[in-house]
């Protein structure tokens, strides 16, 4: 795998990205608000002790300040991507294994088309077209619901993530919430033939869901407006759903120009 072959995934997840806005929008948008501060607290305890002031002496103290807005985001979203990467090192592992087991091209054919179909639908969802990929969500989110009761008090122990080391566990966890789009990208690490090649191909899509991320977490609901609007959706659909049947026209030999082959991940015959 050579890095051209990751632009194509980089630019899905910038497309895909408005997608985000319901997944992970309020979540971003709440790691930007301003928590409780520390400083107000202490700030008001001079007063409230005014009286007895005259008769100790008050020692003032450092409270620590909350990280900043932009920090909180981007160690929010290194979490996500984080997990993301496990998941395409796991997703390029087993396929990998598998393909040395069975020896069989055909194997990482379908899956070839799998994913292509998965970009196909992403597209047609992004334009509200089609809404059978909140089908495979749905089935996801029985598994999330699941693992609740072990998950959600760790989220809660976190909240407000004032230090980035509580935005990134919190990405790592919210990295794992059952997301169609991330499905279809994962089906692309599985034909990457290797766990790195793998965790190469979610980092891709998690940069490219970056910029959106980062932008709605310090604009909010802004920004958030603006992505939601008919013609955005329908731009950034049709562009995935572009990428999606072009790799199907390529998967029944109709589009196969050397240039193609080494931009694009291309299945072993």
């Amino acid at each position: 795998m050579n890095a051209l072959q990751l632009l194509p995934v980089l630019v899905v997840g910038l497309a895909g990205s408005v997608h985000c806005i319901g997944m992970c929008g309020g979540i971003v948008g709440a790691l930007s608000a301003s928590a409780a501060s520390p400083a107000a607290a202490a700030a008001a305890a001079p007063n409230s002790a005014s009286a007895a002031s005259a008769a100790r002496t008050v020692i003032p103290i450092a409270v620590a300040q909350p990280a900043r807005p932009l920090t909180r985001v981007l160690a929010y979203n290194a979490g996500r991507i984080s997990s993301y990467m496990v998941a395409g090192a796991l997703a390029g592992g087993l396929a990998s294994g598998a393909q040395s087991l069975s020896a069989l091209a055909g194997v990482q054919l379908g899956f070839y088309w799998l994913a292509n179909l998965m970009l196909v639908a992403l597209g047609l969802y992004l334009m509200n077209a089609w809404q059978g990929l909140a089908l495979l969500e749905q089935g996801g989110r029985v598994l999330w619901q699941a693992a609740q009761p072990a998950i959600a008090p760790v989220m809660k122990s976190l909240m407000p993530a004032t230090r980035p080391h509580q935005a990134y566990i919190l990405g790592a966890l919210w990295g794992w919430l059952p997301c169609g789009m991330v499905y279809s990208v994962l089906l692309t690490a599985m034909l990457s033939g290797s766990a790195t090649n793998g965790a190469a191909v979610m980092l891709a899509f998690g940069l490219g869901t970056l910029p959106m991320l980062t932008g709605l977490g310090l604009v909010g609901a802004r920004l958030q407006r603006a992505l939601q609007r008919p013609p955005v959706r329908l731009a950034c659909g049709l562009l995935v759903l572009a990428f999606g049947l072009l790799g199907l026209y390529r998967a029944i030999g109709g589009f196969t120009p050397d240039w193609m082959n080494t931009l694009c991940l291309t299945p072993q015959h």
